[in-house]
């Protein structure tokens, strides 16, 4: 499993670009992303190098930041290998709460960030199946 930030921020013009400011300052290499709006805040979902670090310097610069932990499983540069992967996690019963691709793999096959209600059990389905899930190392 990888830890992820989500970041709460205001919903406007900018907001998205005082987080990546903060850490392109700091040397932090952001690696996957994914923004969420509603009318009044989004939430900004990341993958960083340095997680611990980011939500520290974050959190002094005022913004409200969880870390929470997702999976990053690698797909087959295929058509219908997603499809696959959804079908083995909703044939074993887990709901799936948002996904989204990495953005950085240097010429690697593609990374899926999954949050599922039951992490632990998701992530040892998607390995019983010969899923190849990340960690931190990878």
């Amino acid at each position: 499993m990888l830890k992820q930030l989500s970041v709460f921020i205001e919903n406007e013009i900018g907001s998205l670009a005082k987080i990546t400011s903060v850490l392109r300052k700091n040397g932090i290499n952001l690696r996957a992303i994914s923004a969420f709006d509603s009318p009044e805040f989004g939430i900004m979902r990341m993958i960083v190098d340095k997680p611990q670090i980011t939500k520290e310097i974050l959190t002094g610069k005022g913004f409200v930041v969880r870390i929470t932990e997702v999976l990053a499983i690698e797909l087959e540069d295929k058509p219908g290998d997603l499809d696959r992967v959804l079908h083995i996690i909703s044939a074993a019963g887990l709901g799936i709460n948002y996904i989204y691709s990495f953005v950085i793999r240097s010429g690697k096959a593609p990374l899926m960030v999954i949050n599922l209600d039951n992490m632990e059990k998701g992530g040892q389905i998607l390995k019983a199946n010969g899923i190849k899930v990340m960690d931190e190392e990878d």
